[in-house]
């Protein structure tokens, strides 16, 4: 009848450093896909944005309609939004789940994204630590 204390090991989060703007809008975007807290393409994200909804709006720079550019910027900063700019919408729209995953867990069939907006962040991360403290440093 004696308690033999088993020690269960629990492995701790070994960061390398600090984490990238890119990789924690990466980790960020995961973590709201999963808890539907996303809103994807020009029509979404612009009624999420006026509806004052938005948390955070990524936007692809190198967009083909200047206009959707202009529609995006104007709206984040008469709403105070964050607004974060990325270069290739090809990895927006991989990273907000436009695309199949095939069985070695590579994207496949990936569809460009010019905009997506975060509704809701889900968990607290170090990921959405990180993005808070680059829009408040800037």
């Amino acid at each position: 009848m004696s308690d033999a204390g088993e020690e269960i090991k629990v492995a701790a989060d070994v960061t390398k450093g600090s984490m990238t703007i890119e990789e924690a809008l990466q980790e960020v975007l995961k973590k709201a896909l999963i808890n539907d807290g996303l809103a994807r393409g020009i029509r979404e994200c612009v009624k999420c944005i006026d509806r004052r909804q938005a948390q955070l709006c990524v936007l692809v720079e190198t967009c083909t309609e200047k206009e959707y550019l202009k529609l995006v910027e104007a709206l984040c900063a008469l709403h105070n939004i964050n607004l974060i700019k990325v270069s290739d919408a090809k990895k927006l729209g991989e990273w907000s789940g436009l695309c199949k995953i095939d069985r070695e867990g590579n994207a496949r069939k990936v569809v460009g994204a010019s905009v997506v907006v975060v509704r809701d962040f889900g968990e607290d991360s170090e990921a959405m630590n990180v993005l808070l403290e680059h829009f408040s440093t800037r």
